[in-house]
């Protein structure tokens, strides 16, 4: 940069040498000096302002043009103007003419349609006329031909009635034969309506006895749900949210709405009942098989924290900054246990988080243990809770030797001390 400058200034030494005016006033002598990278200041605003004359002169000088081609333009369109309009009158003659034709021929057209309307008349009258003489002949022969099949008809009733003379005797036989069944049945009816009666009163007695039991263990299931759903919400999830991540627990439904109706038969309560405690275990196998899947045991069997989830100064460079898990601290070479069965999605170095194993459980929840000394599990792998899976240390972003540790829940991390304490309630059950 200060070469250019130096080169520069010698350039306006050459071109704009120093410069000094001297002058005395009353006895008193002035100097008024004239640098050259003033005198070059001055020259450059004079060239400046000479470009811009110049600049605006041709400018006025080239719009002069365009107005004079404009002008002769506007006068090129006023004759085309003029021409059209010439054109425009001859059309209007031309239609008046064409006006003039239409309506002679449609005064002919009106003549020609009376005529040919009394034509049309004269021909229905005559269609008519021959269309009822048909008719006539049609008929007489429809009628011939029911005259003879009402013969062959009455021939046929003359023999049936024979027949079922016959018949009456046969009939007469059968109706006692009837009669005889029809009193049978009343009386096995009378002792199945006795023996309905009985099975009623044993079905009352035994939805009496065994209601309290049903709702009893209604109530333990209920109770058992609460405490599990607690416990899922004391790890902060929601319920709703775990149930539907897992997807050996989501399953379509559908169907036409018909609205349930109180079953008032005997035993019906009693079903009903049942229903709701089937449906209560259905549930609290569902919630069993979610919490399986959840992290609630520490990784290390022996550990202090060194660092809690959340914000916290950075412990390289002492910037606030964000922690998504858990710092625990443990004897040398430590080893590192699986929180929850699952399947290992990542075993290896994975940038600042150095060598980091992630499992996947199932349900949106994964867990990462981070800055291992020696990973023992490979990608893909099923791993068992309380499994081994590698050893404390300090490699990737790491002052020392520590565990990180992580829980995710549909990849937005999670406070795995709420489920640290929230395990200590299921391994005292």
């Amino acid at each position: 940069m200060q070469t250019v400058i130096g080169w520069a200034d010698e350039r306006l030494d050459t071109f704009f040498p120093f410069r000094q005016i001297v002058f005395r006033s009353e006895g008193r002598t002035k100097c008024l000096n004239f640098s050259s990278r003033f005198q070059g200041s001055v020259a450059s605003v004079a060239l400046g302002f000479t470009a811009w004359v110049v600049f605006s002169t041709t400018s006025v000088f080239l719009h002069e043009i365009q107005l004079a081609q404009k002008d002769a333009e506007i006068a090129d369109v006023r004759v085309a103007y003029r021409s059209l309009m010439g054109e425009v009158a001859d059309y209007q003659k031309r239609f008046s003419n064409v006006v003039r034709d239409l309506e002679a021929n449609q005064s002919m057209m009106m003549s020609l349609a009376g005529q040919n309307t009394k034509i049309q008349k004269d021909l229905r009258n005559l269609k008519s006329s021959r269309k009822a003489r048909a008719k006539v002949d049609a008929d007489r022969t429809a009628m011939t031909k029911q005259l003879g099949d009402v013969e062959t008809q009455m021939q046929s009733l003359a023999q049936r009635n024979f027949s079922l003379k016959d018949d009456m005797a046969s009939i007469d036989t059968d109706l006692q034969d009837a009669l005889t069944e029809r009193n049978t049945a009343l009386m096995e009816s009378t002792q199945m309506r006795y023996d309905i009666k009985l099975l009623e009163n044993q079905l009352v007695q035994l939805e009496d006895k065994e209601n309290g039991t049903v709702e009893r263990l209604t109530e333990q299931s209920d109770n058992f749900i609460a405490s599990m759903e607690s416990l899922i919400e004391m790890a902060g999830l929601n319920v709703e949210d775990l149930m539907a991540g897992d997807e050996e627990l989501v399953a379509g439904q559908g169907g036409p709405f018909i609205a349930l109706k109180a079953d008032t038969r005997p035993g019906g309560r009693l079903k009903s009942k049942l229903q709701i405690l089937e449906n209560r275990l259905a549930y609290t196998d569902s919630l069993q098989k979610v919490i399986k899947k959840m992290p609630f045991a520490p990784p290390l069997l022996g550990y202090y924290m060194t660092s809690k989830f959340g914000k916290r100064r950075d412990p390289v460079n002492r910037r606030w900054s964000m922690h998504y898990g858990l710092d625990f601290g443990s004897s040398p070479r430590a080893s590192i246990l699986a929180t929850a069965a699952g399947t290992v999605t990542h075993a290896g170095w994975k940038g600042n988080y150095g060598k980091l194993v992630e499992i996947d459980h199932g349900a949106g929840i994964k867990t990462r243990y981070a800055h291992m000394s020696k990973v023992t599990v490979t990608k893909g792998q099923k791993v068992k809770f309380g499994q081994r899976i590698g050893r404390i240390g300090s490699t990737g972003r790491s002052t020392g030797n520590h565990l990180h540790y992580e829980i995710m829940f549909h990849d937005k991390g999670i406070d795995p001390m709420k489920f640290i304490k929230a395990g200590r309630n299921v391994f005292q059950e």
